[in-house]
């Protein structure tokens, strides 16, 4: 347990922090010069309740962590606001190409992206449950492209005056169609990965191609990890005429409703995809750039595994595939090219679909799965109209 001296060290810090944001905290009226406590509260994301436990030196350890981490976010999204509006003023100045103007922002809006990514998930400690205040994974994300001020798109006025650039009606969020499913090939039988939640923001990746052909997708995942009481081998998931095709029973399967299967994880990733646009075809590329996992409760757990010394071996194991056996969905991805929603991508519209057929492979076993991302919610909605000769 944290002692006295350690917990005012953290106020302190808290509130030097917050000052940068808010003007001078007043010791006197306990609040900060600039704004209300109700408001700091509001941007922070606290109930005036809570707010009032951190400035009043009420507060846990954790607390104060959490509370340091979530204004540190705040401070650096102000960051690179400010550095954003700077480019954006002297791009304003100089007479420069439409898409070289672009160029420096994109830089920093996704360089933003990627290193604020990092830090939630390397500073943000693995816990069983998503502890009170903490800020959402897919916050960071989320922000970056759907707050106004920053908005990486390409917007219509930025296209080409013949509109031929595939990638502006892709743009927007996609999310997964359908859940698919994995069994873990490794020492031990009883481990399966269920992906349920795909929260992807495609743009025009403009600073790399100026054709529009290539389009960048941020994604952020939120699966499962679940347990087997059976410990039924992988040859009981799987085609044997056909080892790396996984029977459609196994895939239509649902876990929560089958009470030899427990959840023992949920494991949040954050995916970078390079999609190339061809003319009836895509290609998907790309890497895992971040990832963390929540464990489920012992608590939980214990009562579908009575066991101590089970539930032991369970956690050893679990710890094992979050080292070793996911270190195989960090590797670049391996799926076919398919083919494109639309031949006409002016027609690209929301509830358009694509489907990939991929491979995994852990422990050297490769395991096909389709992946399909529906569109639904288009940044742009109207077609390009090309300039009037």
């Amino acid at each position: 347990m944290a002692n006295n001296q350690s917990i005012e060290s953290l106020h302190d810090e808290f509130i030097k922090k917050v000052e940068q944001r808010f003007g001078k905290f007043m010791n006197e009226q306990f609040r900060f010069q600039e704004a209300s406590n109700s408001e700091v509260a509001r941007e922070l994301n606290y109930s005036d309740a809570q707010f009032s436990r951190l400035i009043h030196l009420s507060a846990s350890e954790g607390e104060y962590l959490r509370a340091i981490r979530n204004i540190d976010r705040i401070l650096n999204e102000i960051k690179l606001e400010n550095q954003i509006e700077k480019l954006k003023n002297k791009a304003q100045g100089d007479a420069i190409g439409r898409f070289s103007i672009l160029k420096p922002i994109l830089f920093i809006v996704v360089g933003g992206i990627i290193s604020i990514i990092g830090y939630f998930i390397i500073y943000n400690p693995s816990g069983s449950d998503q502890a009170e205040n903490e800020v959402p994974k897919d916050y960071t994300l989320k922000w970056s492209f759907e707050s106004a001020f920053v908005s990486p798109y390409t917007k219509l006025s930025q296209l080409p005056e013949d509109c031929d650039f595939p990638c502006y009606k892709y743009q927007g969020k996609w999310e997964l169609k359908k859940p698919y499913k994995l069994p873990f090939f490794r020492e031990q039988n009883g481990f399966h990965y269920l992906a349920t939640e795909v929260n992807m923001y495609a743009r025009c990746m403009t600073e790399e191609q100026s054709d529009g052909t290539l389009l960048e997708g941020y994604e952020y995942q939120k699966h499962e990890i679940w347990y087997d009481k059976r410990k039924l081998p992988i040859d009981s998931f799987v085609n044997l005429d056909n080892r790396k095709k996984i029977l459609p029973e196994y895939q239509s399967l649902d876990f929560s409703k089958d009470e030899n299967f427990i959840k023992i994880a949920y494991v949040h990733t954050f995916f970078k995809n390079e999609f190339k646009i061809n003319e009836d075809t895509i290609e998907r590329s790309g890497k895992v750039i971040g990832r963390d996992i929540k464990f489920i409760p012992t608590e939980s757990l214990l009562k579908y595994l009575p066991s101590e010394a089970e539930i032991g071996d369970l956690t050893n194991q679990i710890n094992r595939i979050v080292f070793n056996r996911l270190q195989d969905f960090s590797r670049p991805i391996d799926c076919e090219t398919t083919f494109v929603p639309n031949p006409d991508f002016h027609r690209i519209s929301e509830g358009d679909e694509i489907s990939f057929n991929c491979t995994l492979t852990t422990g050297r076993v490769p395991l096909n799965y389709e992946k399909t991302y529906v569109l639904i919610d288009q940044y742009i909605e109207n077609s390009c109209q090309p300039a009037s000769p």
